[in-house]
């Protein structure tokens, strides 16, 4: 019976040196595997772009006559913002705002009130805004950066 128990201890010992080994081996694999995330995330981190803040240019509010209908002579009051891609766009608009402005009302004094009333109308007055003041304004312009035109007011009487 002496040789079985020193067989049980060999034996004992032997399982007692596996299971470390085994743990050695998953703490070593958890290791790599959270120090692999730890990188992946910083170079997402690096690689995401840095975020900008929108550039608008405000439009002081105006009121424009607009074409004649059934219902007779109609005003439209509104206020514009623009959204640029750059600071130049921003201040190359705002340098010439006499010019902006000249453009905005005579594109609006052509206008029905039932053009004006509907989302899709405003969405396409939205647009002929944007190419009318894509037409340079001075000499020598660089092309100017419009994004969007957000109405800020927009009141048809």
């Amino acid at each position: 019976m002496a040789e079985s128990s020193g067989g049980s201890k060999k034996l004992l010992w032997v399982m007692i040196i596996l299971v470390l080994l085994s743990s050695a081996g998953a703490a070593a694999a958890i290791y790599m595997v959270m120090n692999q995330n730890g990188n992946g995330n910083a170079a997402e981190a690096q690689a995401e772009p840095e975020r900008q803040s929108p550039i608008f240019l405000d439009i002081e509010p105006f009121t424009v006559n607009l074409e004649s209908d059934r219902a007779g002579a109609r005003l439209l009051y509104t206020g514009i913002t623009l959204r640029v891609g750059n600071e130049t766009s921003k201040v190359i608009l705002d340098e010439h705002m006499p010019q902006v402005r000249s453009r905005l009302l005579t594109l609006l004094s052509g206008k029905q009130a039932s053009e004006l009333t509907s989302p899709e109308g405003k969405k396409a007055l939205s647009q002929d805004i944007i190419t009318a003041l894509n037409e340079p304004l001075a000499e020598n312009q660089a092309p100017l950066d419009l994004r969007e035109v957000l109405f800020t007011e927009f009141i048809v009487q």
